[in-house]
C-alpha cells in the first residue's frame, strides 16, 4: 500500500522509522489532501523538487489537526529511507533554508548523536530568517539557528517527539567528540592576536635602533657647558654687569642726567610753584603763617597800634 515502509528500510531506534511519529498525528497525515495529491508515489530524488517549494516550517495546526507540508514531506523521508549522503546534501544546501531544515529534522529523528552533533552544530552560524505556523495556524518568525537549537535540546519540535540524544560532554569525555569551537571565540581570538600584534609593533617601534643610541652615545660624551659657568665666566667679563638688576633700577638713565644738568633752574621754579599751590589749597596753612608772621614781627604789631 501507499502508507507501508519500503522493504529494504533499516529499523530506527529499534522500530519502524513511521512509528517515529505519533499515531494520531501519522492517520491525520494520511488523510491529508497534501499527503494523497502531493506525496504519492515519491522517491528520494522526487523529495528534493517537493522540498524547494517549501514556504515554512510547522507540525499541525488548527481544531481539525491539519498538518504541514513540511510535517508530511518529513514523514515520507522516513517512509522511503533515503541513504545518508542525501540527507547530508540536504543538511550542507546553502540556497534553499527549508530544504536544510528539513534534512536536519530528519537526521536528528534518524541519525547518532555523533552525526547529529557533528552535521547540525555547524548550523548555527546560519542567521537567516524562516517562518514557522503555531498550533493557531498563525505565522511567527524565527532564525535558522534557533530551529537548530530546538532539535538538539528541545523534547518536541513540530509536534514530533525527538529520539532521546545524548549529552555533549559524555561524548568528549570519551573522546568520541572534539570540544566544540563556537564562531564568536574564533572571531575573540582573532581579535585578540591583532590586539597582541599591534602592541608587538608599538614596543618595536618605541625601542631606540642601534644606530639612534650610538648618536645618542655621542652626544652624551661631548662637553656641555653649564649654566653656572657661563654666569661666573660673564661676571669675570663684564665688570658693569656685577651689580645685577639692582644697579640697573638705581642707576638713573644718562638722559635724566643731561637733564638735570642742562636746567637746573627749571626745576626749582617748578619745585616753588608747587609749593605756592599746596599753600593756598590748604587753609591751615594760611593761619599758621598768619599766625607766625604775627608772632615773628612785635615791631610791626607796636607800630600799627600807635598808628
Amino acid at each position: 500500500m501507499a502508507n507501508r515502509t519500503v522493504k529494504d528500510a533499516h529499523s530506527i531506534h529499534g522500530t519502524n522509522p513511521q512509528y517515529l511519529v505519533e499515531k494520531i498525528i501519522r492517520t491525520r497525515i494520511y488523510e491529508s489532501k497534501y499527503w494523497k495529491e502531493e506525496c504519492f508515489g515519491l522517491t528520494a530524488e522526487l523529495v528534493v523538487d517537493k522540498a524547494m517549494e517549501l514556504r515554512f516550517v510547522g507540525g499541525v495546526y488548527g481544531g481539525n489537526i491539519k498538518p504541514t507540508p513540511f510535517l508530511c514531506l518529513t514523514l515520507k523521508m522516513l517512509q522511503i529511507q533515503p541513504e545518508k549522503d542525501i540527507i547530508v546534501e540536504f543538511i550542507k544546501n546553502e540556497d534553499f533554508k527549508y530544504v536544510r531544515m528539513l534534512g536536519a529534522l530528519y537526521m536528528r529523528l534518524t541519525g547518532t548523536a555523533i552525526d547529529c552533533y557533528k552535521y547540525l552544530e555547524p548550523l548555527y552560524n546560519d542567521y537567516r530568517k524562516i517562518k514557522s505556523q503555531n498550533r493557531n495556524g498563525e505565522f511567527e518568525l524565527m532564525h535558522v539557528d534557533e530551529f537548530i537549537d530546538e532539535l538538539l535540546h528541545s523534547e518536541r519540535v513540530c509536534d514530533i517527539i525527538l529520539p532521546r540524544l545524548q549529552k555533549r560532554y559524555v561524548l568528549e569525555e570519551a573522546e568520541q567528540l572534539e570540544p566544540r569551537v563556537s564562531a564568536l571565540e574564533e572571531d575573540m581570538d582573532d581579535v585578540e592576536s591583532s590586539e597582541e600584534e599591534e602592541e608587538e609593533d608599538e614596543k618595536l617601534e618605541r625601542v631606540p635602533s642601534p644606530d639612534h643610541r650610538r648618536r645618542s652615545y655621542r652626544d652624551l660624551d661631548k662637553p656641555r657647558r653649564s649654566p653656572t659657568l657661563r654666569y661666573r665666566r660673564s661676571r669675570s667679563r663684564s665688570p658693569r654687569r656685577s651689580g645685577g638688576l639692582t644697579s640697573l633700577f638705581n642707576s638713573p638713565s644718562p638722559r635724566r642726567e643731561r637733564h638735570r644738568s642742562k636746567s637746573p633752574r627749571r626745576h626749582r621754579s617748578r619745585s616753588r610753584d608747587r609749593r605756592h599751590r599746596s599753600r593756598s589749597k590748604s587753609p591751615g596753612h594760611h593761619r599758621s603763617h598768619r599766625h607766625r608772621s604775627h608772632s615773628k614781627s612785635p615791631e610791626r604789631m607796636v607800630a600799627f597800634d600807635n598808628g
